[in-house]
């Protein structure tokens, strides 16, 4: 457990983003303030690094400024800690030299832009015996909590079946027919932000951790959406651009505990009234759990907090969680405290995860089913 706060090195903290948005303010919590303090930052230019030290400094605690390579902020001493916040193909760039210094790390998923990547990083990682926690914040969230709890304790029985419908709605600006300009790698198959990528990802590890890992996948992945409207959150003009990327995809599964369990997403429709946003359905031999969303982006479970039904019957869940920056809050404390039983996920666990998603890719790819260790 931590005595002194951990000293932490931000990688990636510049003024806009998922890093300013969601993971500085949940390192910056009160409630952390006692596990972690923010010494030093590092962005890509010096400008916006000497902004965020001037943001984020105080008086009696300044924030030192690194930029470029990330060589200089994993070997400063005043650092016991790096979270690297990058888009997904600088990952590997960004971490190996953190890894190399010893220091332990936060990355943030998905960690790598392809399994080759996350594997060599995981690798590098056990040879230098670091301490690993990935972005995979989900399985902290209130209703994740919950249904865990639900089926672990038996209150449905022995799972039969698991089945999820989601949308990725046209409205967010990703992953469909009208994408905003800040989010157009997320159409670019080889740019590690597809709704493969991302949004299953995300989903399926909280599936994993609830249910536990599938056997085998047989999928099918389809661009709906082959061109994109690009447009501006400044101004009026648009463009068009080539999608490389499925906005669709569903398979099914057999998991290793023998249920079936089933998953669709698709992207890029409107939210119509009546549509889907996020339906998950769970039967036990001795009842079953739903678990729904009505609102745009609620989907997106590891950073919303949907309805949850037991048999029927509303489950309340934790009103004060924080939103979708609390889940992160408690994965970090849980990794400050160190203690056995945790459940925030490590680079193995993205491992394993990123082998699931090329399962499923591979099935797509080739029409066959895809069997898994």
């Amino acid at each position: 457990m931590s005595v002194t706060p951990i000293r932490v090195g931000f990688v990636g903290l510049s003024t806009t983003g998922w890093a300013s948005m969601a993971l500085g303010p949940a390192l910056l919590h009160p409630t952390l303030a006692s596990k972690y303090r923010l010494t030093a930052v590092s962005t890509t230019s010096a400008a916006s690094a000497s902004a965020s030290a001037e943001k984020h400094s105080t008086e009696s605690r300044p924030v030192k400024a690194f930029h470029g390579d990330t060589s200089a902020i994993a070997k400063d001493p005043d650092v016991d800690f790096v979270i690297v916040a990058v888009r997904a193909p600088a990952h590997k760039e960004a971490i190996l030299p953190v890894i190399a210094a010893g220091k332990d790390f936060f990355l943030e998923w998905p960690a790598g832009l392809n399994l080759e990547e996350t594997t060599e990083i995981a690798q590098a990682a056990k040879e230098k015996a670091v301490k690993t926690i990935i972005g995979l914040q989900g399985r902290h969230t209130p209703v994740v909590c919950k249904i865990k709890e639900l089926i672990d304790s038996g209150k449905i029985g022995k799972i039969l079946s698991s089945s999820i419908i989601a949308l990725a709605p046209r409205e967010a600006g990703f992953w469909g027919p009208r994408v905003n300009e800040r989010n157009e790698h997320t159409i670019d198959k080889d740019a590690g932000a597809t709704i493969l990528d991302i949004a299953l990802g995300h989903e399926l590890d909280i599936v994993t951790h609830i249910l536990g890992d599938f056997a085998s996948v047989s999928a099918t992945c389809a661009t709906i959406y082959p061109t994109a409207t690009i447009f501006s959150a400044t101004s009026d003009e648009t463009r068009t651009a080539p999608v490389t990327a499925a906005d669709h995809v569903a398979f099914s599964g057999l998991l290793k505990s023998g249920a079936v369990a089933s998953v669709t997403w698709r992207g890029g429709y409107t939210s119509t009234p009546g549509r889907t946003q996020f339906l998950w359905t769970i039967d036990g031999e001795d009842g079953s759990i739903r678990v729904e969303e009505d609102a745009i982006n609620g989907a997106f479970i590891h950073i919303r907090d949907p309805k949850l039904f037991l048999n029927g019957e509303r489950v309340p869940t934790d009103e004060n969680w924080g939103g979708f920056s609390g889940n992160i809050r408690a994965a970090w404390a849980e990794f400050a405290d160190g203690g056995q039983d945790t459940k925030y996920a490590t680079i193995e666990d993205a491992v394993k995860l990123k082998t699931l998603l090329q399962a499923i890719d591979l099935s797509a790819r080739d029409g066959v089913r895809v069997g898994l260790n």
